[in-house]
C-alpha cells in the first residue's frame, strides 16, 4: 500500500468517525417529550373550542366542555400547568407536528390516514359521525341526499365519511371549523349536516324551528390523544392515565356530563 493509498483511507475512516458523532448528536439533541413536558411543568394542549360539548366558551368565556375537563384533568394528574391552545379541526395535527401543542385532545378520531403521520393514545371517547337534517325532511341513506347540498367542517372524520358516499350530483359546502358550519346551518343557508350528534342539538337549541335530528349514522369512531410519532414514553404515560381514570369512573363521568350517555363499551372495556 503507498503513500496515496494510505491518506486516502485515513481520510475516509476520519470522515466516517465525523459522521458517526453527528449522528449521536443528533440522537441526544432529540430530547425525550414527556421529560421536557415534566421540565417546563407545563402541558401544550391543542383543543377546539368551537365543537360543543367538546370544546366551547360558557357564559363568562371561560373554556369548558368534555375535551377542556378531560385536558384539566390529565393535567391536574400530572402535576402540571394546563395550556390549552386553540385550533380547529383542520389544524389540529399540523400544530402537534409544529411543536405548538405537545398533545391533542380534540374530538379527534382514530383513523388509518391519520396513524401513518401520528401516534395515538388507547381510545378514551368515542364519537358518531352522522347525517343530520330537520324532521321533515325524507332521508334515510346517502342515495336520499341525491341533488342535495351538504354542509361539512373541513379536515374532520366526518367530511371524510360523507365524502366517502355523497351520490354524484348532490354538493359538498366545507367550512373551516364547526362553529362556521353551525351558523350556516342555523342561518339557513343549508338543511343538511355532517358532523356529530351533539352538534345537531347545539343548532336546534340555536333556532329550535330548524328540528335536527340524526338521519343515519355513517360510522362510530373512538376519540383518543394524538402524539408525535416516536415519543413511546409519553404514550405510555397517557395510556396509564386513560385505564386508570376509565377504571375509577372520572372519563365516563366528564362524558356523561357533557354528552347525556355513558362512553361506548368499546371504550370502558380498556379499564378492566
Amino acid at each position: 500500500m503507498n503513500h496515496f493509498q494510505r491518506r486516502r483511507i485515513s481520510l475516509w475512516l476520519s470522515g466516517f468517525l465525523l459522521a458517526g458523532s453527528a449522528l449521536s448528536l443528533t440522537v441526544t439533541a432529540h430530547a425525550d417529550q414527556l421529560d421536557t413536558i415534566t421540565a417546563a411543568k407545563k402541558i401544550r394542549v391543542a383543543i377546539d373550542l368551537g365543537v360543543p360539548p367538546y370544546g366551547m366558551k360558557d357564559d363568562k368565556l371561560n373554556s369548558t366542555g368534555s375535551d377542556v375537563e378531560t385536558a384539566q384533568l390529565l393535567a391536574k394528574d400530572l402535576g402540571l400547568e394546563l395550556e390549552i391552545v386553540p385550533t380547529t379541526g383542520a389544524n389540529r395535527i399540523p400544530f402537534l407536528q409544529t411543536d405548538k401543542a405537545d398533545i391533542v385532545i380534540s374530538s379527534l378520531s382514530v383513523t388509518p390516514e391519520r396513524e401513518k403521520v401520528i401516534d395515538f393514545s388507547i381510545p378514551f371517547a368515542g364519537i358518531a359521525a352522522v347525517v343530520g337534517a330537520p324532521k321533515s325532511m325524507n332521508i334515510k341513506s346517502a342515495a336520499d341526499l341525491s341533488g342535495k347540498k351538504v354542509v361539512s367542517t373541513r379536515g374532520t372524520t366526518n367530511d371524510q365519511e360523507i365524502t366517502k358516499i355523497l351520490p354524484k350530483d348532490a354538493t359538498i359546502v366545507r367550512f373551516d371549523d364547526d362553529a362556521t358550519s353551525i351558523t350556516a346551518i342555523v342561518s339557513n343557508q343549508a338543511d343538511i349536516f355532517a358532523t356529530a350528534p351533539s352538534l345537531l342539538k347545539v343548532i336546534n337549541e340555536k333556532n329550535p324551528a330548524k328540528q335536527m335530528e340524526v338521519k343515519f349514522t355513517m360510522k362510530v369512531n373512538m376519540l383518543a390523544v394524538g402524539l408525535r410519532k416516536g415519543e413511546p414514553k409519553l404514550k405510555e404515560k397517557i395510556n396509564g392515565w386513560i385505564r386508570v381514570n376509565l377504571k375509577n369512573g372520572k372519563l365516563n363521568a366528564i362524558y356523561k356530563k357533557f354528552h347525556g350517555a355513558d362512553l361506548p363499551e368499546e371504550v370502558t372495556k380498556n379499564g378492566a
